[in-house]
């Protein structure tokens, strides 16, 4: 379908394509519009779409294709867009564009507009407040269900949803709900207050978006009321953002779970520079933290010379441990995110590790042992005849000590980051592997005392 709208381009055949592009989803089209390659070709294509289409499809253009088609509209052209866009979308345009370009879009808007996209700026980028609208459809508690469909009719063309209206009273306090269902099954002169739910679900204007998402799917819902401190009704969130919230918030998690700090586009629409900078603090400090390691082994230097062959299992020991300590880690951090797991649940946590390391670290030293016996000794003779068994015994007490010691730390560092107001995907693979590296060393040279004349 791309080539086909690049080749109508291409041959002038405007009439042709403005019915390929009418029967197209809005979204596909964007996604056309997003990925070309010729960004001097947008413009024009924007403008043979259908003015009603061309709104839908602004909406899902990325930001800098939005800036680009800006700059060619005139005011007039860009007065249309702005009058067919959700409030709510115009104000996540306006939070992504440039300076001049969110003043020429507010200066293109009426004042009572204006006031409305000013005041939802002015909420905290993380906050409810930041990703409401205030275009939804409310009722009184006396009113009838006729007249509640005559306001429906007459207001429902602006608002991003129709099916579920809220009752409030004369200060606008949220009192309840009605859905489209609940008109259509009730008579023409029912009252709404008479058949309204009243359990209802909301959010603050000041709550956390993430857990505004969460709620969405752990109660189900399309849409959520948004209140102010005085249960006053403001607006609301719709699915659809609750399901850009909950990819930005796992996107961003992702990138501190690899260690990189949460990029603002896309990786290939960010340059080379921005991607340095977001790795190399990280990187820098991973470094630095591992030298640890380096002076750990240092300190025993002497001695390894006494026992060569342990130094040979080194990176099994700390890559196992850090194996060990990450899939602990992402998996209470995974549960931290979707409230399954909170901080009371620490020692259930620590206890169910503790089982899992035993059982896990039993079953890899019984393998290593084997593996250690047949193929290192018999057929590599890494070991000396008179050394194999005690260096063996080494190896293999020391997984048990630190595949148990790495599933407790990674278990509980995420719960205690999370406790203290630290993001717990932080304390993910890399800071947590770098810990266990150093600790298992520690368990490795302390068990080799034990039983060796190290």
């Amino acid at each position: 379908m791309e080539n086909k709208v690049f080749e109508l381009l291409a041959e002038k055949k405007y009439t042709r394509l403005r019915s390929l592009l009418a029967e197209m989803n809005p979204a596909d089209i964007a996604q056309i519009l997003n990925e070309s390659p010729s960004k001097e070709q947008l413009p024009v294509i924007y403008r043979i779409l259908p003015k009603a289409l061309a709104s839908e499809v602004f909406a899902y253009l990325d930001s800098d294709m939005q800036q680009l088609i800006i700059e060619t509209f005139s005011d007039a052209e860009l007065r249309e867009v702005l009058d067919e866009l959700f409030l709510d979308d115009t104000v996540d345009i306006i939070d992504e564009m440039p300076a001049t370009v969110a003043k020429r879009i507010l200066k293109q808007t009426d004042a009572a507009t204006r006031k409305k996209i000013n005041q939802l700026l002015a909420y905290p980028d993380d906050s409810a407040g930041s990703i409401m609208t205030t275009e939804y459809i409310d009722l009184k508690r006396d009113m009838t269900v006729d007249s509640a469909f005559e306001k429906i009719r007459r207001v429902g063309e602006n608002a991003e949803d129709i099916y579920t209206c809220y009752v409030i009273d004369k200060s606008r306090r949220l009192l309840g709900y009605v859905t489209v269902k609940d008109l259509l099954l009730n008579g023409r002169d029912d009252i709404i207050g008479d058949i309204m739910e009243e359990n209802i679900i909301f959010a603050t204007t000041l709550e956390d978006k993430e857990e505004v998402a969460d709620k969405f799917q752990k109660y189900d819902l399309t849409v959520l009321p948004v209140v102010d401190k005085e249960d006053r009704l403001v607006g609301i969130v719709t699915v659809d953002d609750a399901i850009d919230v909950l990819q930005e918030e796992a996107t961003e998690d992702i990138e501190k779970m690899a260690a990189i700090s949460p990029l603002e586009k896309s990786y290939l629409k960010t340059d080379t520079f921005s991607i340095f900078k977001a790795r190399i603090p990280w990187l820098m400090l991973l470094m630095l933290s591992s030298t640890i390691t380096g002076a750990i082994i240092s300190s025993f230097e002497a001695r390894l010379t006494v026992f060569p062959a342990l130094i040979a299992f080194i990176p099994m020991l700390m890559g196992t441990a850090g194996n060990s300590g990450s899939q602990s880690s992402v998996t209470v951090i995974r549960g931290l995110s979707l409230g399954e797991i909170e901080f009371r649940d620490i020692f259930k946590v620590l206890w169910k590790e503790l089982r899992v390391g035993i059982i896990a670290s039993i079953a890899l030293a019984v393998v290593n042992f084997g593996k250690m016996w047949l193929v290192d000794y018999w057929l590599l003779g890494t070991f000396d005849s008179g050394k194999q068994l005690a260096e063996i015994t080494v190896v293999c007490i020391t997984l048990l000590f630190t595949v148990i010691a790495a599933k407790l730390i990674g278990s509980v560092l995420p719960i205690l980051a999370k406790k203290i107001g630290f993001d717990p995907a932080v304390m993910a693979s890399p800071l947590i592997t770098t810990a266990v590296d150093a600790i298992s060393l520690v368990i490795y040279f302390a068990v080799a005392m034990l039983l060796l004349e190290f």
